[in-house]
């Protein structure tokens, strides 16, 4: 079981997060960044299992600077609510949310005295992308369909981090057309696919695929592995 830290970014904001420890001494920290729910139960279980791999695990709240405390389900008011969040925080100047990302990273860093890498699901997977382009110290970086990852600008971004990226192949939001595009662009990452829908990785949603989910996890266990060590 974790507990609710508070993040003070370069700008002052004042952010939540989750944390979980690992048993032990940390073998490095993995910063697990949220689909439009919030860091709801499945994203708190998510960084659970990390702490558990013997990671220090944090999820940061990335709606505060919008809504605090949001914690969605997967019914339809929740993905209208959720959303809404999006468009309000990806409607903010520059850096916007990212100061919070990097305020996760840098608080990881310190804590576990180890490399940073971070991983994130459906708009967590875009903001996973654009932490390992734009934020310092992540050590690696695994997005899970990434929203908008596929398409400018985004597309045009350039990782400064070792990266992976997961996509499904029955995604109806992620084209495999814009998925082709973004392995064109982006040779240096390793793009895997997924006989899977959208949000596969999900225990709570109906799109998740079990065997799709170990898989990926176990890929990116694996990444982490040789890059956090």
């Amino acid at each position: 079981m974790g507990q609710m830290i508070e993040l003070v970014s370069k700008d002052h904001f004042k952010n939540a997060a989750y944390v979980a420890h690992p048993s032990g001494k940390a073998k490095g920290a993995v910063v697990v960044l949220q689909e439009i729910f919030g860091v709801n139960a499945h994203i708190q279980a998510v960084a659970d299992g990390y702490a558990k791999e013997g990671y220090l695990a944090i999820a940061p709240a990335m709606f505060t600077r919008h809504q605090a405390h949001v914690d969605l389900g997967y019914q339809a008011d929740d993905m209208k609510a959720g959303v809404a969040l999006k468009a309000a925080i990806e409607a903010l100047p520059q850096p916007g949310a990212l100061a919070d990302i990097q305020a996760a990273v840098d608080w990881a860093a310190h804590e576990s005295a180890g490399k940073v890498g971070v991983v994130g699901y459906c708009w967590g997977g875009l903001l996973t992308w654009r932490a390992a382009c734009l934020v310092d110290g992540v050590a690696a970086a695994s997005a899970y369909y990434g929203g908008g990852m596929t398409f400018e600008p985004a597309l045009s971004q350039k990782s400064k981090a070792p990266t992976i990226a997961h996509f499904a192949e029955k995604d109806q939001h992620i084209s495999m057309e814009s998925v082709e595009a973004f392995k064109a662009r982006h040779p240096e990452v390793t793009v895997y696919l997924y006989n899977a829908d959208h949000g596969f990785n999900c225990d709570h949603r109906g799109a998740f695929e079990a065997s799709a989910a170990a898989t990926a996890l176990q890929r990116t266990l694996a990444f982490f592995a040789q890059h956090l060590a």
